[in-house]
């Protein structure tokens, strides 16, 4: 298995790309009842391969997994990538790839032939990966938020309706067919957001000088319990077609409204060392139990002393 995701070049992941761009074009020129499923089939196949790549380089790549410009260049395509499959795969018959494909086959250009692989620094590595941690988490836990938002009116909505009851002049809400689509798509980008963040979270755990988090954490139990019952409920969504459509998509995202409340209270409320870089934390809590300490002629206070007249401080 090794050997095998080892012999995974970006020739085979950018030829199954090339591939499914030529065929987006070929709608262009005739019609064919086989075209989408070898669309699908080729796009997938160049995802899979794509990912087994930078797992592959992540993997082997030591202290700093994907910390290279030619990574987060190949990152960036293969966002784009999945975005294109989630597209066809729910609209058909829109050429989106006749759009998003060619930006995909010139990020992967760009990382070939001209991003640096040198890594990252170590302190660049937990900038970049640290932002993208926070940027990931904020937008799924805006689109939890948005779900939530639009089921609540979806079942509002639908109770007027059913009890036929006359709209409020000052309160008129959305139809029932666009609090379906704000929640079907706030039920794949919550999914797709946090699973990024989540992995973002992964990587930067693994950077020196960091003091690793257990998977005990209450924060990481929280957020791993969300995330589970955000991809069970995209898989149902995206597999059950009747879960896209009525009450059933409203539930879905007021449920995960739940497990966002439960999280948050968490990481609020429980100590946790999530946020906590180790070294740095463990000095600052060192300063602190200084400055508990009432009596200046501890050695813990003579200690605080020392350190801070040290060149290093000094700089």
């Amino acid at each position: 298995m090794n050997d095998f995701v080892a012999g995974v070049s970006i020739t085979c992941f950018a030829a199954s790309y090339a591939v499914a761009l030529a065929l987006e074009v070929s709608r262009l020129v005739f019609r064919s009842g086989v075209r989408g499923a070898l669309m699908m089939g080729f796009a997938a196949a160049g995802l899979l391969a794509h990912l087994l790549y930078l797992w592959h380089r992540a993997a082997t790549s030591g202290a700093l997994p994907l910390a290279t410009a030619f990574d987060w260049y190949l990152l960036a395509a293969w966002a784009l990538a999945a975005t294109y499959l989630y597209l066809t795969y729910y609209h058909p018959q829109v050429p989106v790839g006749l759009f998003i494909l060619p930006m995909v086959l010139a990020l992967i250009a760009a990382a070939y032939f001209f991003a640096d692989e040198n890594p990252f620094t170590i302190d660049r590595a937990s900038l970049w990966w640290g932002a993208a941690h926070g940027v990931l988490l904020l937008l799924g836990t805006i689109a939890v938020m948005i779900g939530f938002v639009s089921g609540v009116m979806y079942l509002l909505q639908a109770s007027r309706l059913k009890h036929k009851r006359a709209a409020r002049s000052r309160l008129r809400l959305p139809s029932l067919e666009w609090c379906e689509q704000v929640n079907s798509r706030a039920v794949v980008i919550s999914v797709l957001m946090l699973s990024a963040g989540l992995l973002a979270g992964l990587v930067l755990n693994m950077l020196p000088p960091r003091q690793q988090i257990p998977w005990t954490d209450p924060v990481v139990l929280s957020s791993s319990a969300m995330l589970v019952w955000l991809v069970a409920a995209g898989l149902f969504n995206a597999l059950y077609r009747p879960a896209r459509r009525g009450r059933k998509v409203a539930y879905l995202t007021v449920v995960s409204f739940l497990f966002l409340l439960v999280s948050l209270t968490v990481a609020l409320l429980f100590e946790t060392r999530h946020g906590v870089t180790g070294p740095a934390s463990d000095a600052a809590g060192r300063r602190a139990s200084c400055i508990a300490m009432t009596t200046a002629e501890t050695p813990c206070a003579a200690n605080t002393q020392r350190r801070s007249l040290s060149p290093g401080a000094r700089r």
